[in-house]
């Protein structure tokens, strides 16, 4: 019976309703052991009524094994997965055994097929998951079970998570209930209930305040005190046993016991899965009269079901622990281990747990069980099984080879800290050239994402030398990353010096070679190298299938000045990232393709990207990348005139990238700030800081930030009466290998503004309107232009013929959604004579970011199934949110869509 907890019962009760009604809702029920946690899970079960009710519980020796919980959770719906679209579909398969493996690092497929198979498992009538012990889930279950709950919408699915107090468990951004003590009147009640006699009413009171409302302790209390003690003649216990000491009262009870007792007691403390067959079996060989677990249950202390043994509550598994020393506990996983026979998984940890000093035999099981969760896509728990492999491992090679793996997979499973710990022990150990060139590579990569771009460059730099003649393909490999660490630094010479020592490297992958040669000479000044080697590169890059060599060829089109083909490049390896073994590393695809779509007017669609990059970033703990997408988030915002959030956005990303020295990413959140003053027409402050954001210096500006915002620099120079001839002169040197319109559009305009003569300006802008009509480039840069040569016809006196590019721009700013950029353009009209009312907004700008880029891939031709696979998303939810979209836009077709879309 459950007492009191009016507020949680409504909570409850409102999540349950709000699931059944077809909304999707989440709740973390957080309190101290005892409290009454798991009692309310129940209740929510009882007011499900006939919902579809998934449940699991955390099981502590289970929390190495990767999706032990998640097999739990899911296998009542598994029938369903072929429901789901296929990488999603095949990774569930694969994490739950049913399959061959995922694809390395699908981990955000996964989560995503998890989510897909909830939403399911709730079309008809809504889903219920209940989860106790949330504490003790595998790491892999724990990621893929939050990044569903932090996706879910409108699924019909209710999901509780109950965890206790200081556990550790990251369910940041989650609603949370904190389950505190009964109230007065219930506790109360309860120790009545549960008393040998009706407690006097001083004592009740005493009891009730020194138990804190806990009902374990209450309950325990009332079992333990004697009559007198109850009913005020004797003094109560000091102190009382609550708190540490419910522990110590399990513990005595426990030494009551018989030894053949006590034996089945350990054995299932150690087990904790509850299987009674194996713990029977295990005691058996524990030697001694035969297991008897009656006295155990008879106590209350276990409840024996069918084929289960439960402990009444997970403090009596732990007292029981706890209680017995070291040998024979040791004792208690042997028999396990041998118990298990081909459950190679859990037969590993009873193993390790099992050992003493250096064990090989022990040490390889676990590194093979590590193997297992790993081909699953169980990072986290591969790299815990792994590094406790090698605190077993007696070999010295050995053990640095298995540190070597622990880190690689705790850092893709998102344990930062333990994959540096291993990797420093790595690094002690080993001394084959080529582990250690490993080792180098890998603390280059930990460095780029999360820390320091610049001592990211140093130790990619320094290993590839040392790898040279060991692992030349891997030497390279590392010239590459150093070129990449260089890149996000702003260091041109250290590139210059890469792309120089590229050249002299032999072996290793061509393309890249090229890539690395072809961007340092360009850098050096030597264009008569660098152009050939860039274009030899990019003439192979149509066949490009692999997403960090799409990334490459991006890179390569940028130091040519080619905007356009970078973007398409970029876009390409996105898309190439979402169905691939990369999904991992999607956060950081993710930073170019929300640039590249921003550098071609697509702002909608790149802040869209940008959210999803940050979510996926901050899970993934890509802090690096989470800076890039708040600096781009910063961009779009100044564009928009919204000084709020890019204000915000920027702030966070500066926070980030100048301590870790990320160049390109604190330049661009300086240029969105000084984007955000031209955008408001404050010309002075944006020039301003536009030369504090050239003039910052390597880890604070970037030559590329420099390079793009040439045009803004300019006509923020000629807005306020500052020079701007230098600026065009070194903008003219970079685009002077750029052979797309778009780029030689912007010269051209920058030129217009800088000419004194209106003639000669005139024919500029002309020029810059038509290379931009001949190309595919950003229609928000061509506005701009129709803008600015309208502004110079006014200011000419030639009001009539202003009256066109005027208006031209004003619409497309309109469409756009670029408001401030739309009333200047109004207003110049205006001041032109001509009579016009605002536009309306276009209604894509009322989708929200995830709507919008469901839309973007339906008009392009993709299923609802497709769109959901790319997306990491459910098929309903995709189906749901074009419910949505379609009345927004006015639509009732795909056709419709992809027409809007298009225009």
């Amino acid at each position: 019976m459950l007492r009191g907890r009016g507020t949680e019962r409504a909570a409850l009760e409102g999540l349950v309703g709000a699931a059944r009604a077809g909304s999707s809702r989440v709740l973390v029920l957080r309190g101290e052991a005892g409290v009454g946690k798991s009692a309310l899970l129940e209740h929510a079960v009882a007011s499900g009524g006939e919902m579809r009710i998934l449940r699991a519980g955390g099981v502590e020796p289970e929390a190495g094994l990767a999706f032990a919980a998640l097999h739990q959770l899911l296998w009542p719906v598994t029938g369903l997965l072929d429901a789901l679209p296929e990488p999603q579909r095949d990774a569930v398969r694969g994490a739950l055994g049913l399959a061959a493996a995922p694809p390395d690092d699908a981990r955000f497929l996964l989560s995503a097929g998890v989510l897909s198979l909830l939403t399911e498992a709730a079309a008809d009538g809504g889903l219920l998951c209940v989860i106790d012990d949330f504490q003790w889930f595998d790491r892999a279950s724990a990621d893929a079970v939050l990044f569903a709950a932090r996706r879910l919408r409108a699924e019909g699915v209710g999901l509780l998570l109950a965890v206790r107090d200081h556990a550790g468990v990251p369910v940041r951004d989650l609603p949370e209930l904190r389950v505190g003590g009964l109230d007065e009147v219930s506790a109360a009640e309860l120790l009545i209930e549960r008393a040998a006699v009706a407690p006097a009413a001083p004592v009740l009171d005493e009891l009730v305040a020194l138990c804190g409302g806990n009902p374990l302790a209450l309950g325990e209390v009332a079992g333990l005190l004697t009559p007198e003690q109850l009913t005020g003649r004797a003094a109560l216990p000091d102190p009382l046993p609550i708190g540490a000491g419910i522990s110590e009262l399990f513990g005595r009870q426990v030494d009551g016991l018989p030894e053949p007792a006590r034996r089945v007691l350990l054995v299932a403390a150690a087990e904790g899965t509850g299987d009674l067959g194996l713990v029977l079996d295990a005691a058996k060989r524990l030697g001694g009269d035969d297991p008897d677990v009656g006295p155990a249950e008879s106590a209350g202390l276990v409840g024996v079901a069918g084929s289960s043994i439960r402990f009444r509550h997970p403090l009596v598994r732990s007292a029981v622990y706890a209680a017995a020393d070291s040998g024979r506990r040791r004792a208690a996983h042997l028999a396990l281990a041998d118990a298990l026979g081909g459950d190679l998984d859990r037969r590993a940890w009873h193993r390790a747990a099992a050992s003493v000093g250096r064990d090989e035999e022990a040490a390889a099981e676990l590194a093979a069980s590590a193997g297992r969760a790993r081909a699953r896509g169980g990072y986290a728990d591969a790299g815990a099984a792994l590094a406790r492999a090698a605190d077993l491992t007696p070999d010295l090679a050995v053990r640095a080879r298995r540190l070597t793996d622990a880190a690689t997979a705790s850092w893709l499973g998102g344990r930062p800290g333990q994959a540096e710990t291993c990797l420093a022990r790595a690094r002690e150990l080993a001394d084959d050239p080529r582990l250690l060139a490993e080792l180098a590579q890998l603390r280059g990569r930990f460095e780029l994402c999360s820390g320091d771009a610049a001592e990211a460059r140093r130790v990619f730099t320094e290993g590839a030398e040392r790898a040279r003649e060991s692992d030349p393909g891997r030497a390279l490999e590392m010239l590459a990353d150093a070129a990449e660490a260089a890149g996000n630094v702003g260091d041109d010479e250290a590139l210059v010096e890469i792309g120089r020592t590229a050249a002299s490297f032999e072996g290793g992958d061509p393309f890249l070679r090229s890539v690395l040669v072809g961007i340092g000479a360009i850098l050096a000044g030597d264009a008569g190298r660098g152009v050939p080697a860039l274009r030899s590169a990019l003439a192979s890059a149509d066949g490009l299938d692999q997403a960090a060599r799409l990334m490459w060829a991006s890179a390569a089109a940028s130091h040519l000045g080619d905007i356009d083909a970078s973007a398409r490049h970029i876009i390409q390896a996105g898309r190439v990232a979402r169905v691939s073994g990369m999904t991992g590393q999607l956060p950081v695809v993710l930073e170019f393709v929300a640039t590249a779509e921003r550098l071609s007017g697509r702002f909608t669609l790149s802040a869209a990207i940008s959210d999803e990059g940050l979510a996926l970033a901050r899970e993934a703990g890509y802090t690096n990348s989470a800076a890039a997408h708040l600096a781009n988030l910063a961009v779009i915002a100044a564009v928009r005139g919204r000084a709020d959030d890019c204000e915000r956005h920027a702030r966070e990303a500066l926070a980030i990238a100048i301590p870790h020295r990320v160049g390109l990413r604190a330049s661009i959140a300086t240029y969105a700030l000084g984007l955000l003053d031209l955008t408001l027409g404050r010309f002075a402050a944006a020039h301003t800081r536009f030369e504090s954001m050239v003039n910052a210096g390597p880890g604070a500006a970037h030559p590329i930030s420099t390079w793009r915002s040439s045009p803004d620099r300019i006509e923020a120079a000629v807005g306020c009466g500052e020079a701007a001839r230098p600026i065009l002169t070194a903008y003219e040197r970079w685009a002077a290998n750029a052979l797309t319109p778009q780029s030689q559009a912007l010269v051209a305009r920058c030129r217009a503004l800088l000419a004194e003569d209106t003639n000669e300006a005139v024919a500029h802008y002309q020029e810059a309107l038509r290379l931009h009509a001949s190309g595919n480039g950003s229609p928000f840069e061509e506005a701009r232009t129709s803008l600015l040569y309208g502004e110079r016809l006014r200011r000419s006196h030639r009001g009539g013929d202003a009256r066109g590019p005027l208006r031209a721009a004003m619409e497309t700013f309109q469409r756009l959604g670029l408001d401030p950029w739309a009333a200047r353009a109004h207003d110049e009209l205006r001041a032109s004579g001509e009579s016009v009312a605002r536009p309306e907004a276009v209604a894509l700008n009322d989708l929200t970011p995830q709507e919008l880029r469901i839309a973007r891939l339906v008009a392009e031709g993709a299923s609802n199934r497709e769109v959901a696979a790319r997306l990491f998303l459910s098929p309903r939810t995709v189906e749901y949110h074009l419910y949505k979209i379609y009345p927004k836009l006015g639509v009732s077709s795909r056709t419709e869509l992809a027409r809007l879309v298009a225009t």
